[in-house]
């Protein structure tokens, strides 16, 4: 290690030292009491269920037997979405609800450096063709009420991991859509059917680009596939999706 990269990794120390002095670390679920920053304690750890292989090659839906080569899930097969591959970190369950509840809408916007790392394993081979990261716009009403967009944090954090450049403004949301929550599929889709555009100038930036979309949970993908689509007419050369967690039904 270089003399500098050594100072520096050493500075780095003793600021994570002197902050754990000052303000014990705290798991991120249960605000218990951990080893380190950013952390989750034994029973919060183990109420994760982690998404791994084998997986739909499209979105990324956890199978429950093993697959030969690459395989799409029915849905998939049926109708391929709009973006090419889709990845996810964690099963949003019982016990990771309340992990993503407390970022999302509990102002523990302190997590999005751990989910930052968590997101750059679950999408390594994503982020190996991705040259930017986009997030998921909320309406200017609800990110007035809400103060943050917890998908722009979440795609910050996965910047300062990876290097890839992050445009947190390349979209916006026209309209103050209602909540997804109760709709079906397809009242989903007509929910936020024409709901995003491109900011102005964004063509430019997006030219030829490979694009990575960045939300916090994935439900049946209605509005990640939207704005797969606006960022492709825009002229995206390729969209694909990495959320925190996704939902998966039987």
């Amino acid at each position: 290690m270089a003399p500098a990269a050594a100072a520096i990794s050493a500075l780095r120390r003793l600021a994570g030292a002197a902050l754990d002095a000052v303000l014990p670390p705290r798991c991120l679920g249960c605000g218990g009491t951990v080893d380190r920053q950013g952390g989750l304690c034994p029973a919060c750890w183990a109420g994760l269920t982690f998404i791994a292989a084998p997986l739909c090659a499209c979105c990324g839906l956890p199978f429950d037997f093993a697959v030969e080569g690459e395989s799409l899930c029915g849905a998939c097969a049926a109708e391929p979405p709009p973006y090419g591959r889709a990845r996810a970190v964690l099963v949003y369950d019982d016990g990771s609800r309340p992990l993503i509840l407390g970022f999302k809408h509990g102002d523990r916007t302190h997590a999005a450096r751990a989910f930052g790392g968590w997101l750059a394993r679950a999408g390594a081979e994503l982020l190996a063709e991705t040259d930017l990261l986009v997030p998921v716009p909320l309406h200017r009403w609800r990110l007035f009420r809400r103060r943050y967009n917890q998908a722009a944090l979440l795609a910050q954090a996965l910047g300062r991991q990876t290097g890839i450049p992050v445009a947190p403004d390349l979209m916006e949301r026209r309209r103050a859509t209602p909540s997804q929550g109760g709709l079906d599929r397809s009242g989903r889709r007509r929910n936020v059917a024409g709901a995003f555009r491109p900011r102005r100038g964004a063509d430019t930036l997006l030219a030829g680009k490979r694009v990575l979309l960045v939300d916090d949970v994935l439900t049946t993908g209605a509005t990640l596939a939207e704005c797969a689509k606006v960022l492709r007419r825009a002229g995206a050369a390729r969209v694909e999706v990495l959320t925190l967690a996704r939902v998966v039904r039987g």
